[in-house]
């Protein structure tokens, strides 16, 4: 467990803003698997705990989000929408609501991971290494 922990510290600080950012999606998947998990066992304390820590997910997302631009505004009202869904799911205990949070989580998800792999190809590209 020791070893996993050291390693887990050693990935954050040594990654790019933008795997930080996929790790931040992953951990909101996680917990929104969680809170789902919770539902379904109608344990109310683990589904909270689960959606407090994704909805912390998605403000830190909010946060670190440059609106400068109209791609980073539409981000913006997203998140908002997700955050929105995240706190209705918990207050509620609608698990309608968590999944539809975790579809549009997924697909930015999805969308962040290929643009990673872009910036790499194009790296490898332009200097020749990875």
């Amino acid at each position: 467990m020791l070893k996993q922990t050291a390693y887990k510290q050693q990935s954050v600080q040594t990654a790019s803003p933008g795997e930080l950012t996929l790790m931040l999606y992953d951990g909101c998947l996680k917990q929104i698997r969680f809170a789902e998990h919770a539902i379904e066992q109608k344990n109310i304390e683990n589904r909270h705990i689960a959606l407090s820590k994704a909805e912390a997910i998605i403000r830190e997302l909010m946060v670190t989000l440059k609106t400068d631009t109209e791609v980073g505004m539409n981000m913006m009202r997203m998140y908002e929408y997700i955050l929105h869904h995240l706190i209705e799911a918990n207050v509620k205990n609608d698990v309608l609501l968590l999944q539809e949070a975790k579809t549009y989580v997924e697909e930015f998800r999805q969308t962040w991971k290929q643009v990673i792999q872009l910036e790499r190809q194009d790296r490898y590209r332009n200097t020749g290494t990875l």
